[in-house]
């Protein structure tokens, strides 16, 4: 424990853990902070003024990082005959029905989204109990209950990502990698914080982001001034 401790101190030099950061500034920091043998995911989390237990208080939704997330996102698709041929030619991972239906019944989740046709839905929602749990359930809002199935597909593996509400209002996601460029983690982050922004349910009172921090997978958190969000400190 003592060394844990000693190495998480160590990870906060040069921060002060008692103030916020321009957004750029504080990618800036975590970059500097990610020193693993493996490229660490950058990962952004907002602490919001809702409470998702209120169907008008619900955050959900998609967004297309400009720069992609850095991961390779395995899809499958529910779907048949042309939609199925589409999906494949999309580069879906996974393509079937009711086949496709067994083997999710008996464990093989192989992959990180799933997108199915209109008519699939019948067959997914019997899925309901094993996809709903992992996030996987397909979702006409998010755009994942399609009949453009090649569209979906493209934009899945791009690096769109789902987002959504959990308890105290909490919503992380990954926006990159270590490895990338400052420019490309802010652009990501942007693009993120502004589809948090356009997503503020009805029901929410008071103010909205509370907070935001920055980190990568093994590093430290670093707190980001709420307003100064994806924009770059003034000169």
């Amino acid at each position: 424990m003592a060394k844990k401790g000693k190495r998480l101190a160590g990870a906060y030099t040069g921060i002060d853990r008692n103030s916020t950061y321009a957004m750029a500034e504080a990618i800036k920091l975590v970059k500097s902070k990610a020193s693993a043998k493996f490229d660490e995911t950058v990962e952004i989390a907002m602490n919001l003024g809702v409470d998702p237990r209120h169907s008008d208080q619900m955050v959900r939704g998609v967004v297309s990082l400009p720069h992609g997330t850095g991961k390779t996102v395995r899809v499958a698709v529910f779907a048949k005959d042309a939609k199925a041929e589409e999906a494949r030619a999309a580069g879906a991972d996974v393509v079937g029905a009711e086949d496709l239906m067994e083997q999710v019944q008996n464990g093989q989740i192989d992959f990180d989204r799933v997108i199915a046709t209109p008519d699939m839905m019948g067959v997914v929602g019997r899925l309901g109990k094993i996809l709903g749990p992992r996030g996987l359930m397909p979702n006409p809002k998010l755009g994942t209950v399609t009949a453009n199935v090649a569209e979906a597909v493209a934009a899945s593996k791009a690096g769109q990502v789902e987002f959504r509400a959990e308890k105290a209002g909490l919503v992380h996601a990954g926006i990159g990698k270590a490895s990338f460029s400052e420019e490309a983690l802010l652009a990501n982050a942007a693009a993120f914080v502004d589809a948090i922004q356009k997503a503020k349910p009805t029901g929410a009172k008071g103010t909205y982001i509370k907070r935001v921090s920055v980190s990568s997978t093994m590093g430290p958190g670093v707190k980001v001034d709420t307003a100064n969000l994806g924009t770059a400190p003034a000169a």
